[in-house]
This record gives C-alpha cells, structure tokens and sequence, in this order.
C-alpha cells in the first residue's frame, strides 16, 4: 500500500515536470516532411548527387587501409564464430577431423599459400590496431605520418605473414 502510494506521487511529481517543459514548447512552422520536400526540391534544382559517392573520392592508402581493417575484423570474427559452431555442432572430436586434414593430399605451394591467406588478416588487423592505439594517444595525424604508418604496417604485415607461412 505504501509503495502504490509514493509510486503514484512519484508519477503526478514526473506529470508535473514534463507540464512544465511542455507548457513552454514552441510549435514548429514546418513539419518534417515539408522539409524533407524542400530539401530534395533544393538538391534537384541543383543538380546535386544523392549522396556523396565512392566514385568521386581519389582513392588513397588511408582510406584503403580502413576498409581493409574493418573488413578483417568482421572476416576473423565470422571465422571464429563459424569454427565455434562447428566445434558444437560437428559430431566427431577435434582429433579426428584434424586426422582427417593430415589424411588429405595437398602440395606444398597450396599449405603455405594457406597458412598466408590465414596469417595475413591477423597479422593487418593486429599491427592496423596498434597503428590506431597509437592515434588514440594522438600521435602520428600529420599526412605524412599517416601515410608513412600506412606503409611500415603494409610491409611489417607482408613480412610477418611470410614468416609465419614459412613456419
């Protein structure tokens, strides 16, 4: 009883407060799609773009560079989910099917191209990350910092992908 009580006061108290904003309210000349109307009638008028699109940006490392680490972050991350799932999923153990692998026949060139193609988005997204940790310190933001860092992470990322192919 007691909680329905302040529970009600509280409600009136709340119905008050937002009287008081209301009541100071102004009423807005236009509706949103009167505005919306103006708008697309403006850019039509000028012959504006929809939006502005990929294709009349000059394409450049940094802008490539951020593709690409959001593209191996979301490809890592689909491919742990998957082995994951597989791992709940799939009835046999993990010995089997990695039997299973060692049983397959497959030449030299096709393992270390795959041992790259798997080193490689590791290796870009963690030394990209490190190159981001390093602006969230604020260091490196002049143009040709950035494209200097772009540069050391593409090679330090080729490099280390070879390297662990090689292993």
């Amino acid at each position: 009883m007691l909680l329905m009580t302040v529970a009600r006061q509280g409600l009136c108290l709340s119905r008050s407060q937002f009287g008081v904003l209301y009541r100071h309210a102004v009423p807005m000349g236009t509706t949103a799609n009167e505005e919306m109307n103006k708008f697309w009638a403006k850019n039509t008028q000028l012959n504006r773009p929809v939006s502005p699109h990929v294709s009349i940006y000059k394409w450049s490392i940094p802008m490539m560079m951020s593709i690409s680490h959001r593209g191996t972050g979301v490809a890592l991350s689909s491919g742990i989910s998957a082995f994951a799932l597989a791992a709940l999923v799939l009835p046999e153990s993990y010995p089997y099917y990695l039997d299973l692998i060692h049983s397959m026949t497959f030449g030299p060139q096709f393992l270390a191209f795959s041992k790259f193609a798997l080193a490689f988005p590791v290796a870009y997204h963690t030394f990209n990350g490190i190159r981001h940790l390093a602006w969230d310190l604020g260091k490196g933001f002049k143009i040709p910092e950035v494209y200097r860092s772009g540069y050391i992470v593409t090679a330090v990322t080729v490099l280390t992908s070879i390297g662990l192919a090689a292993m």
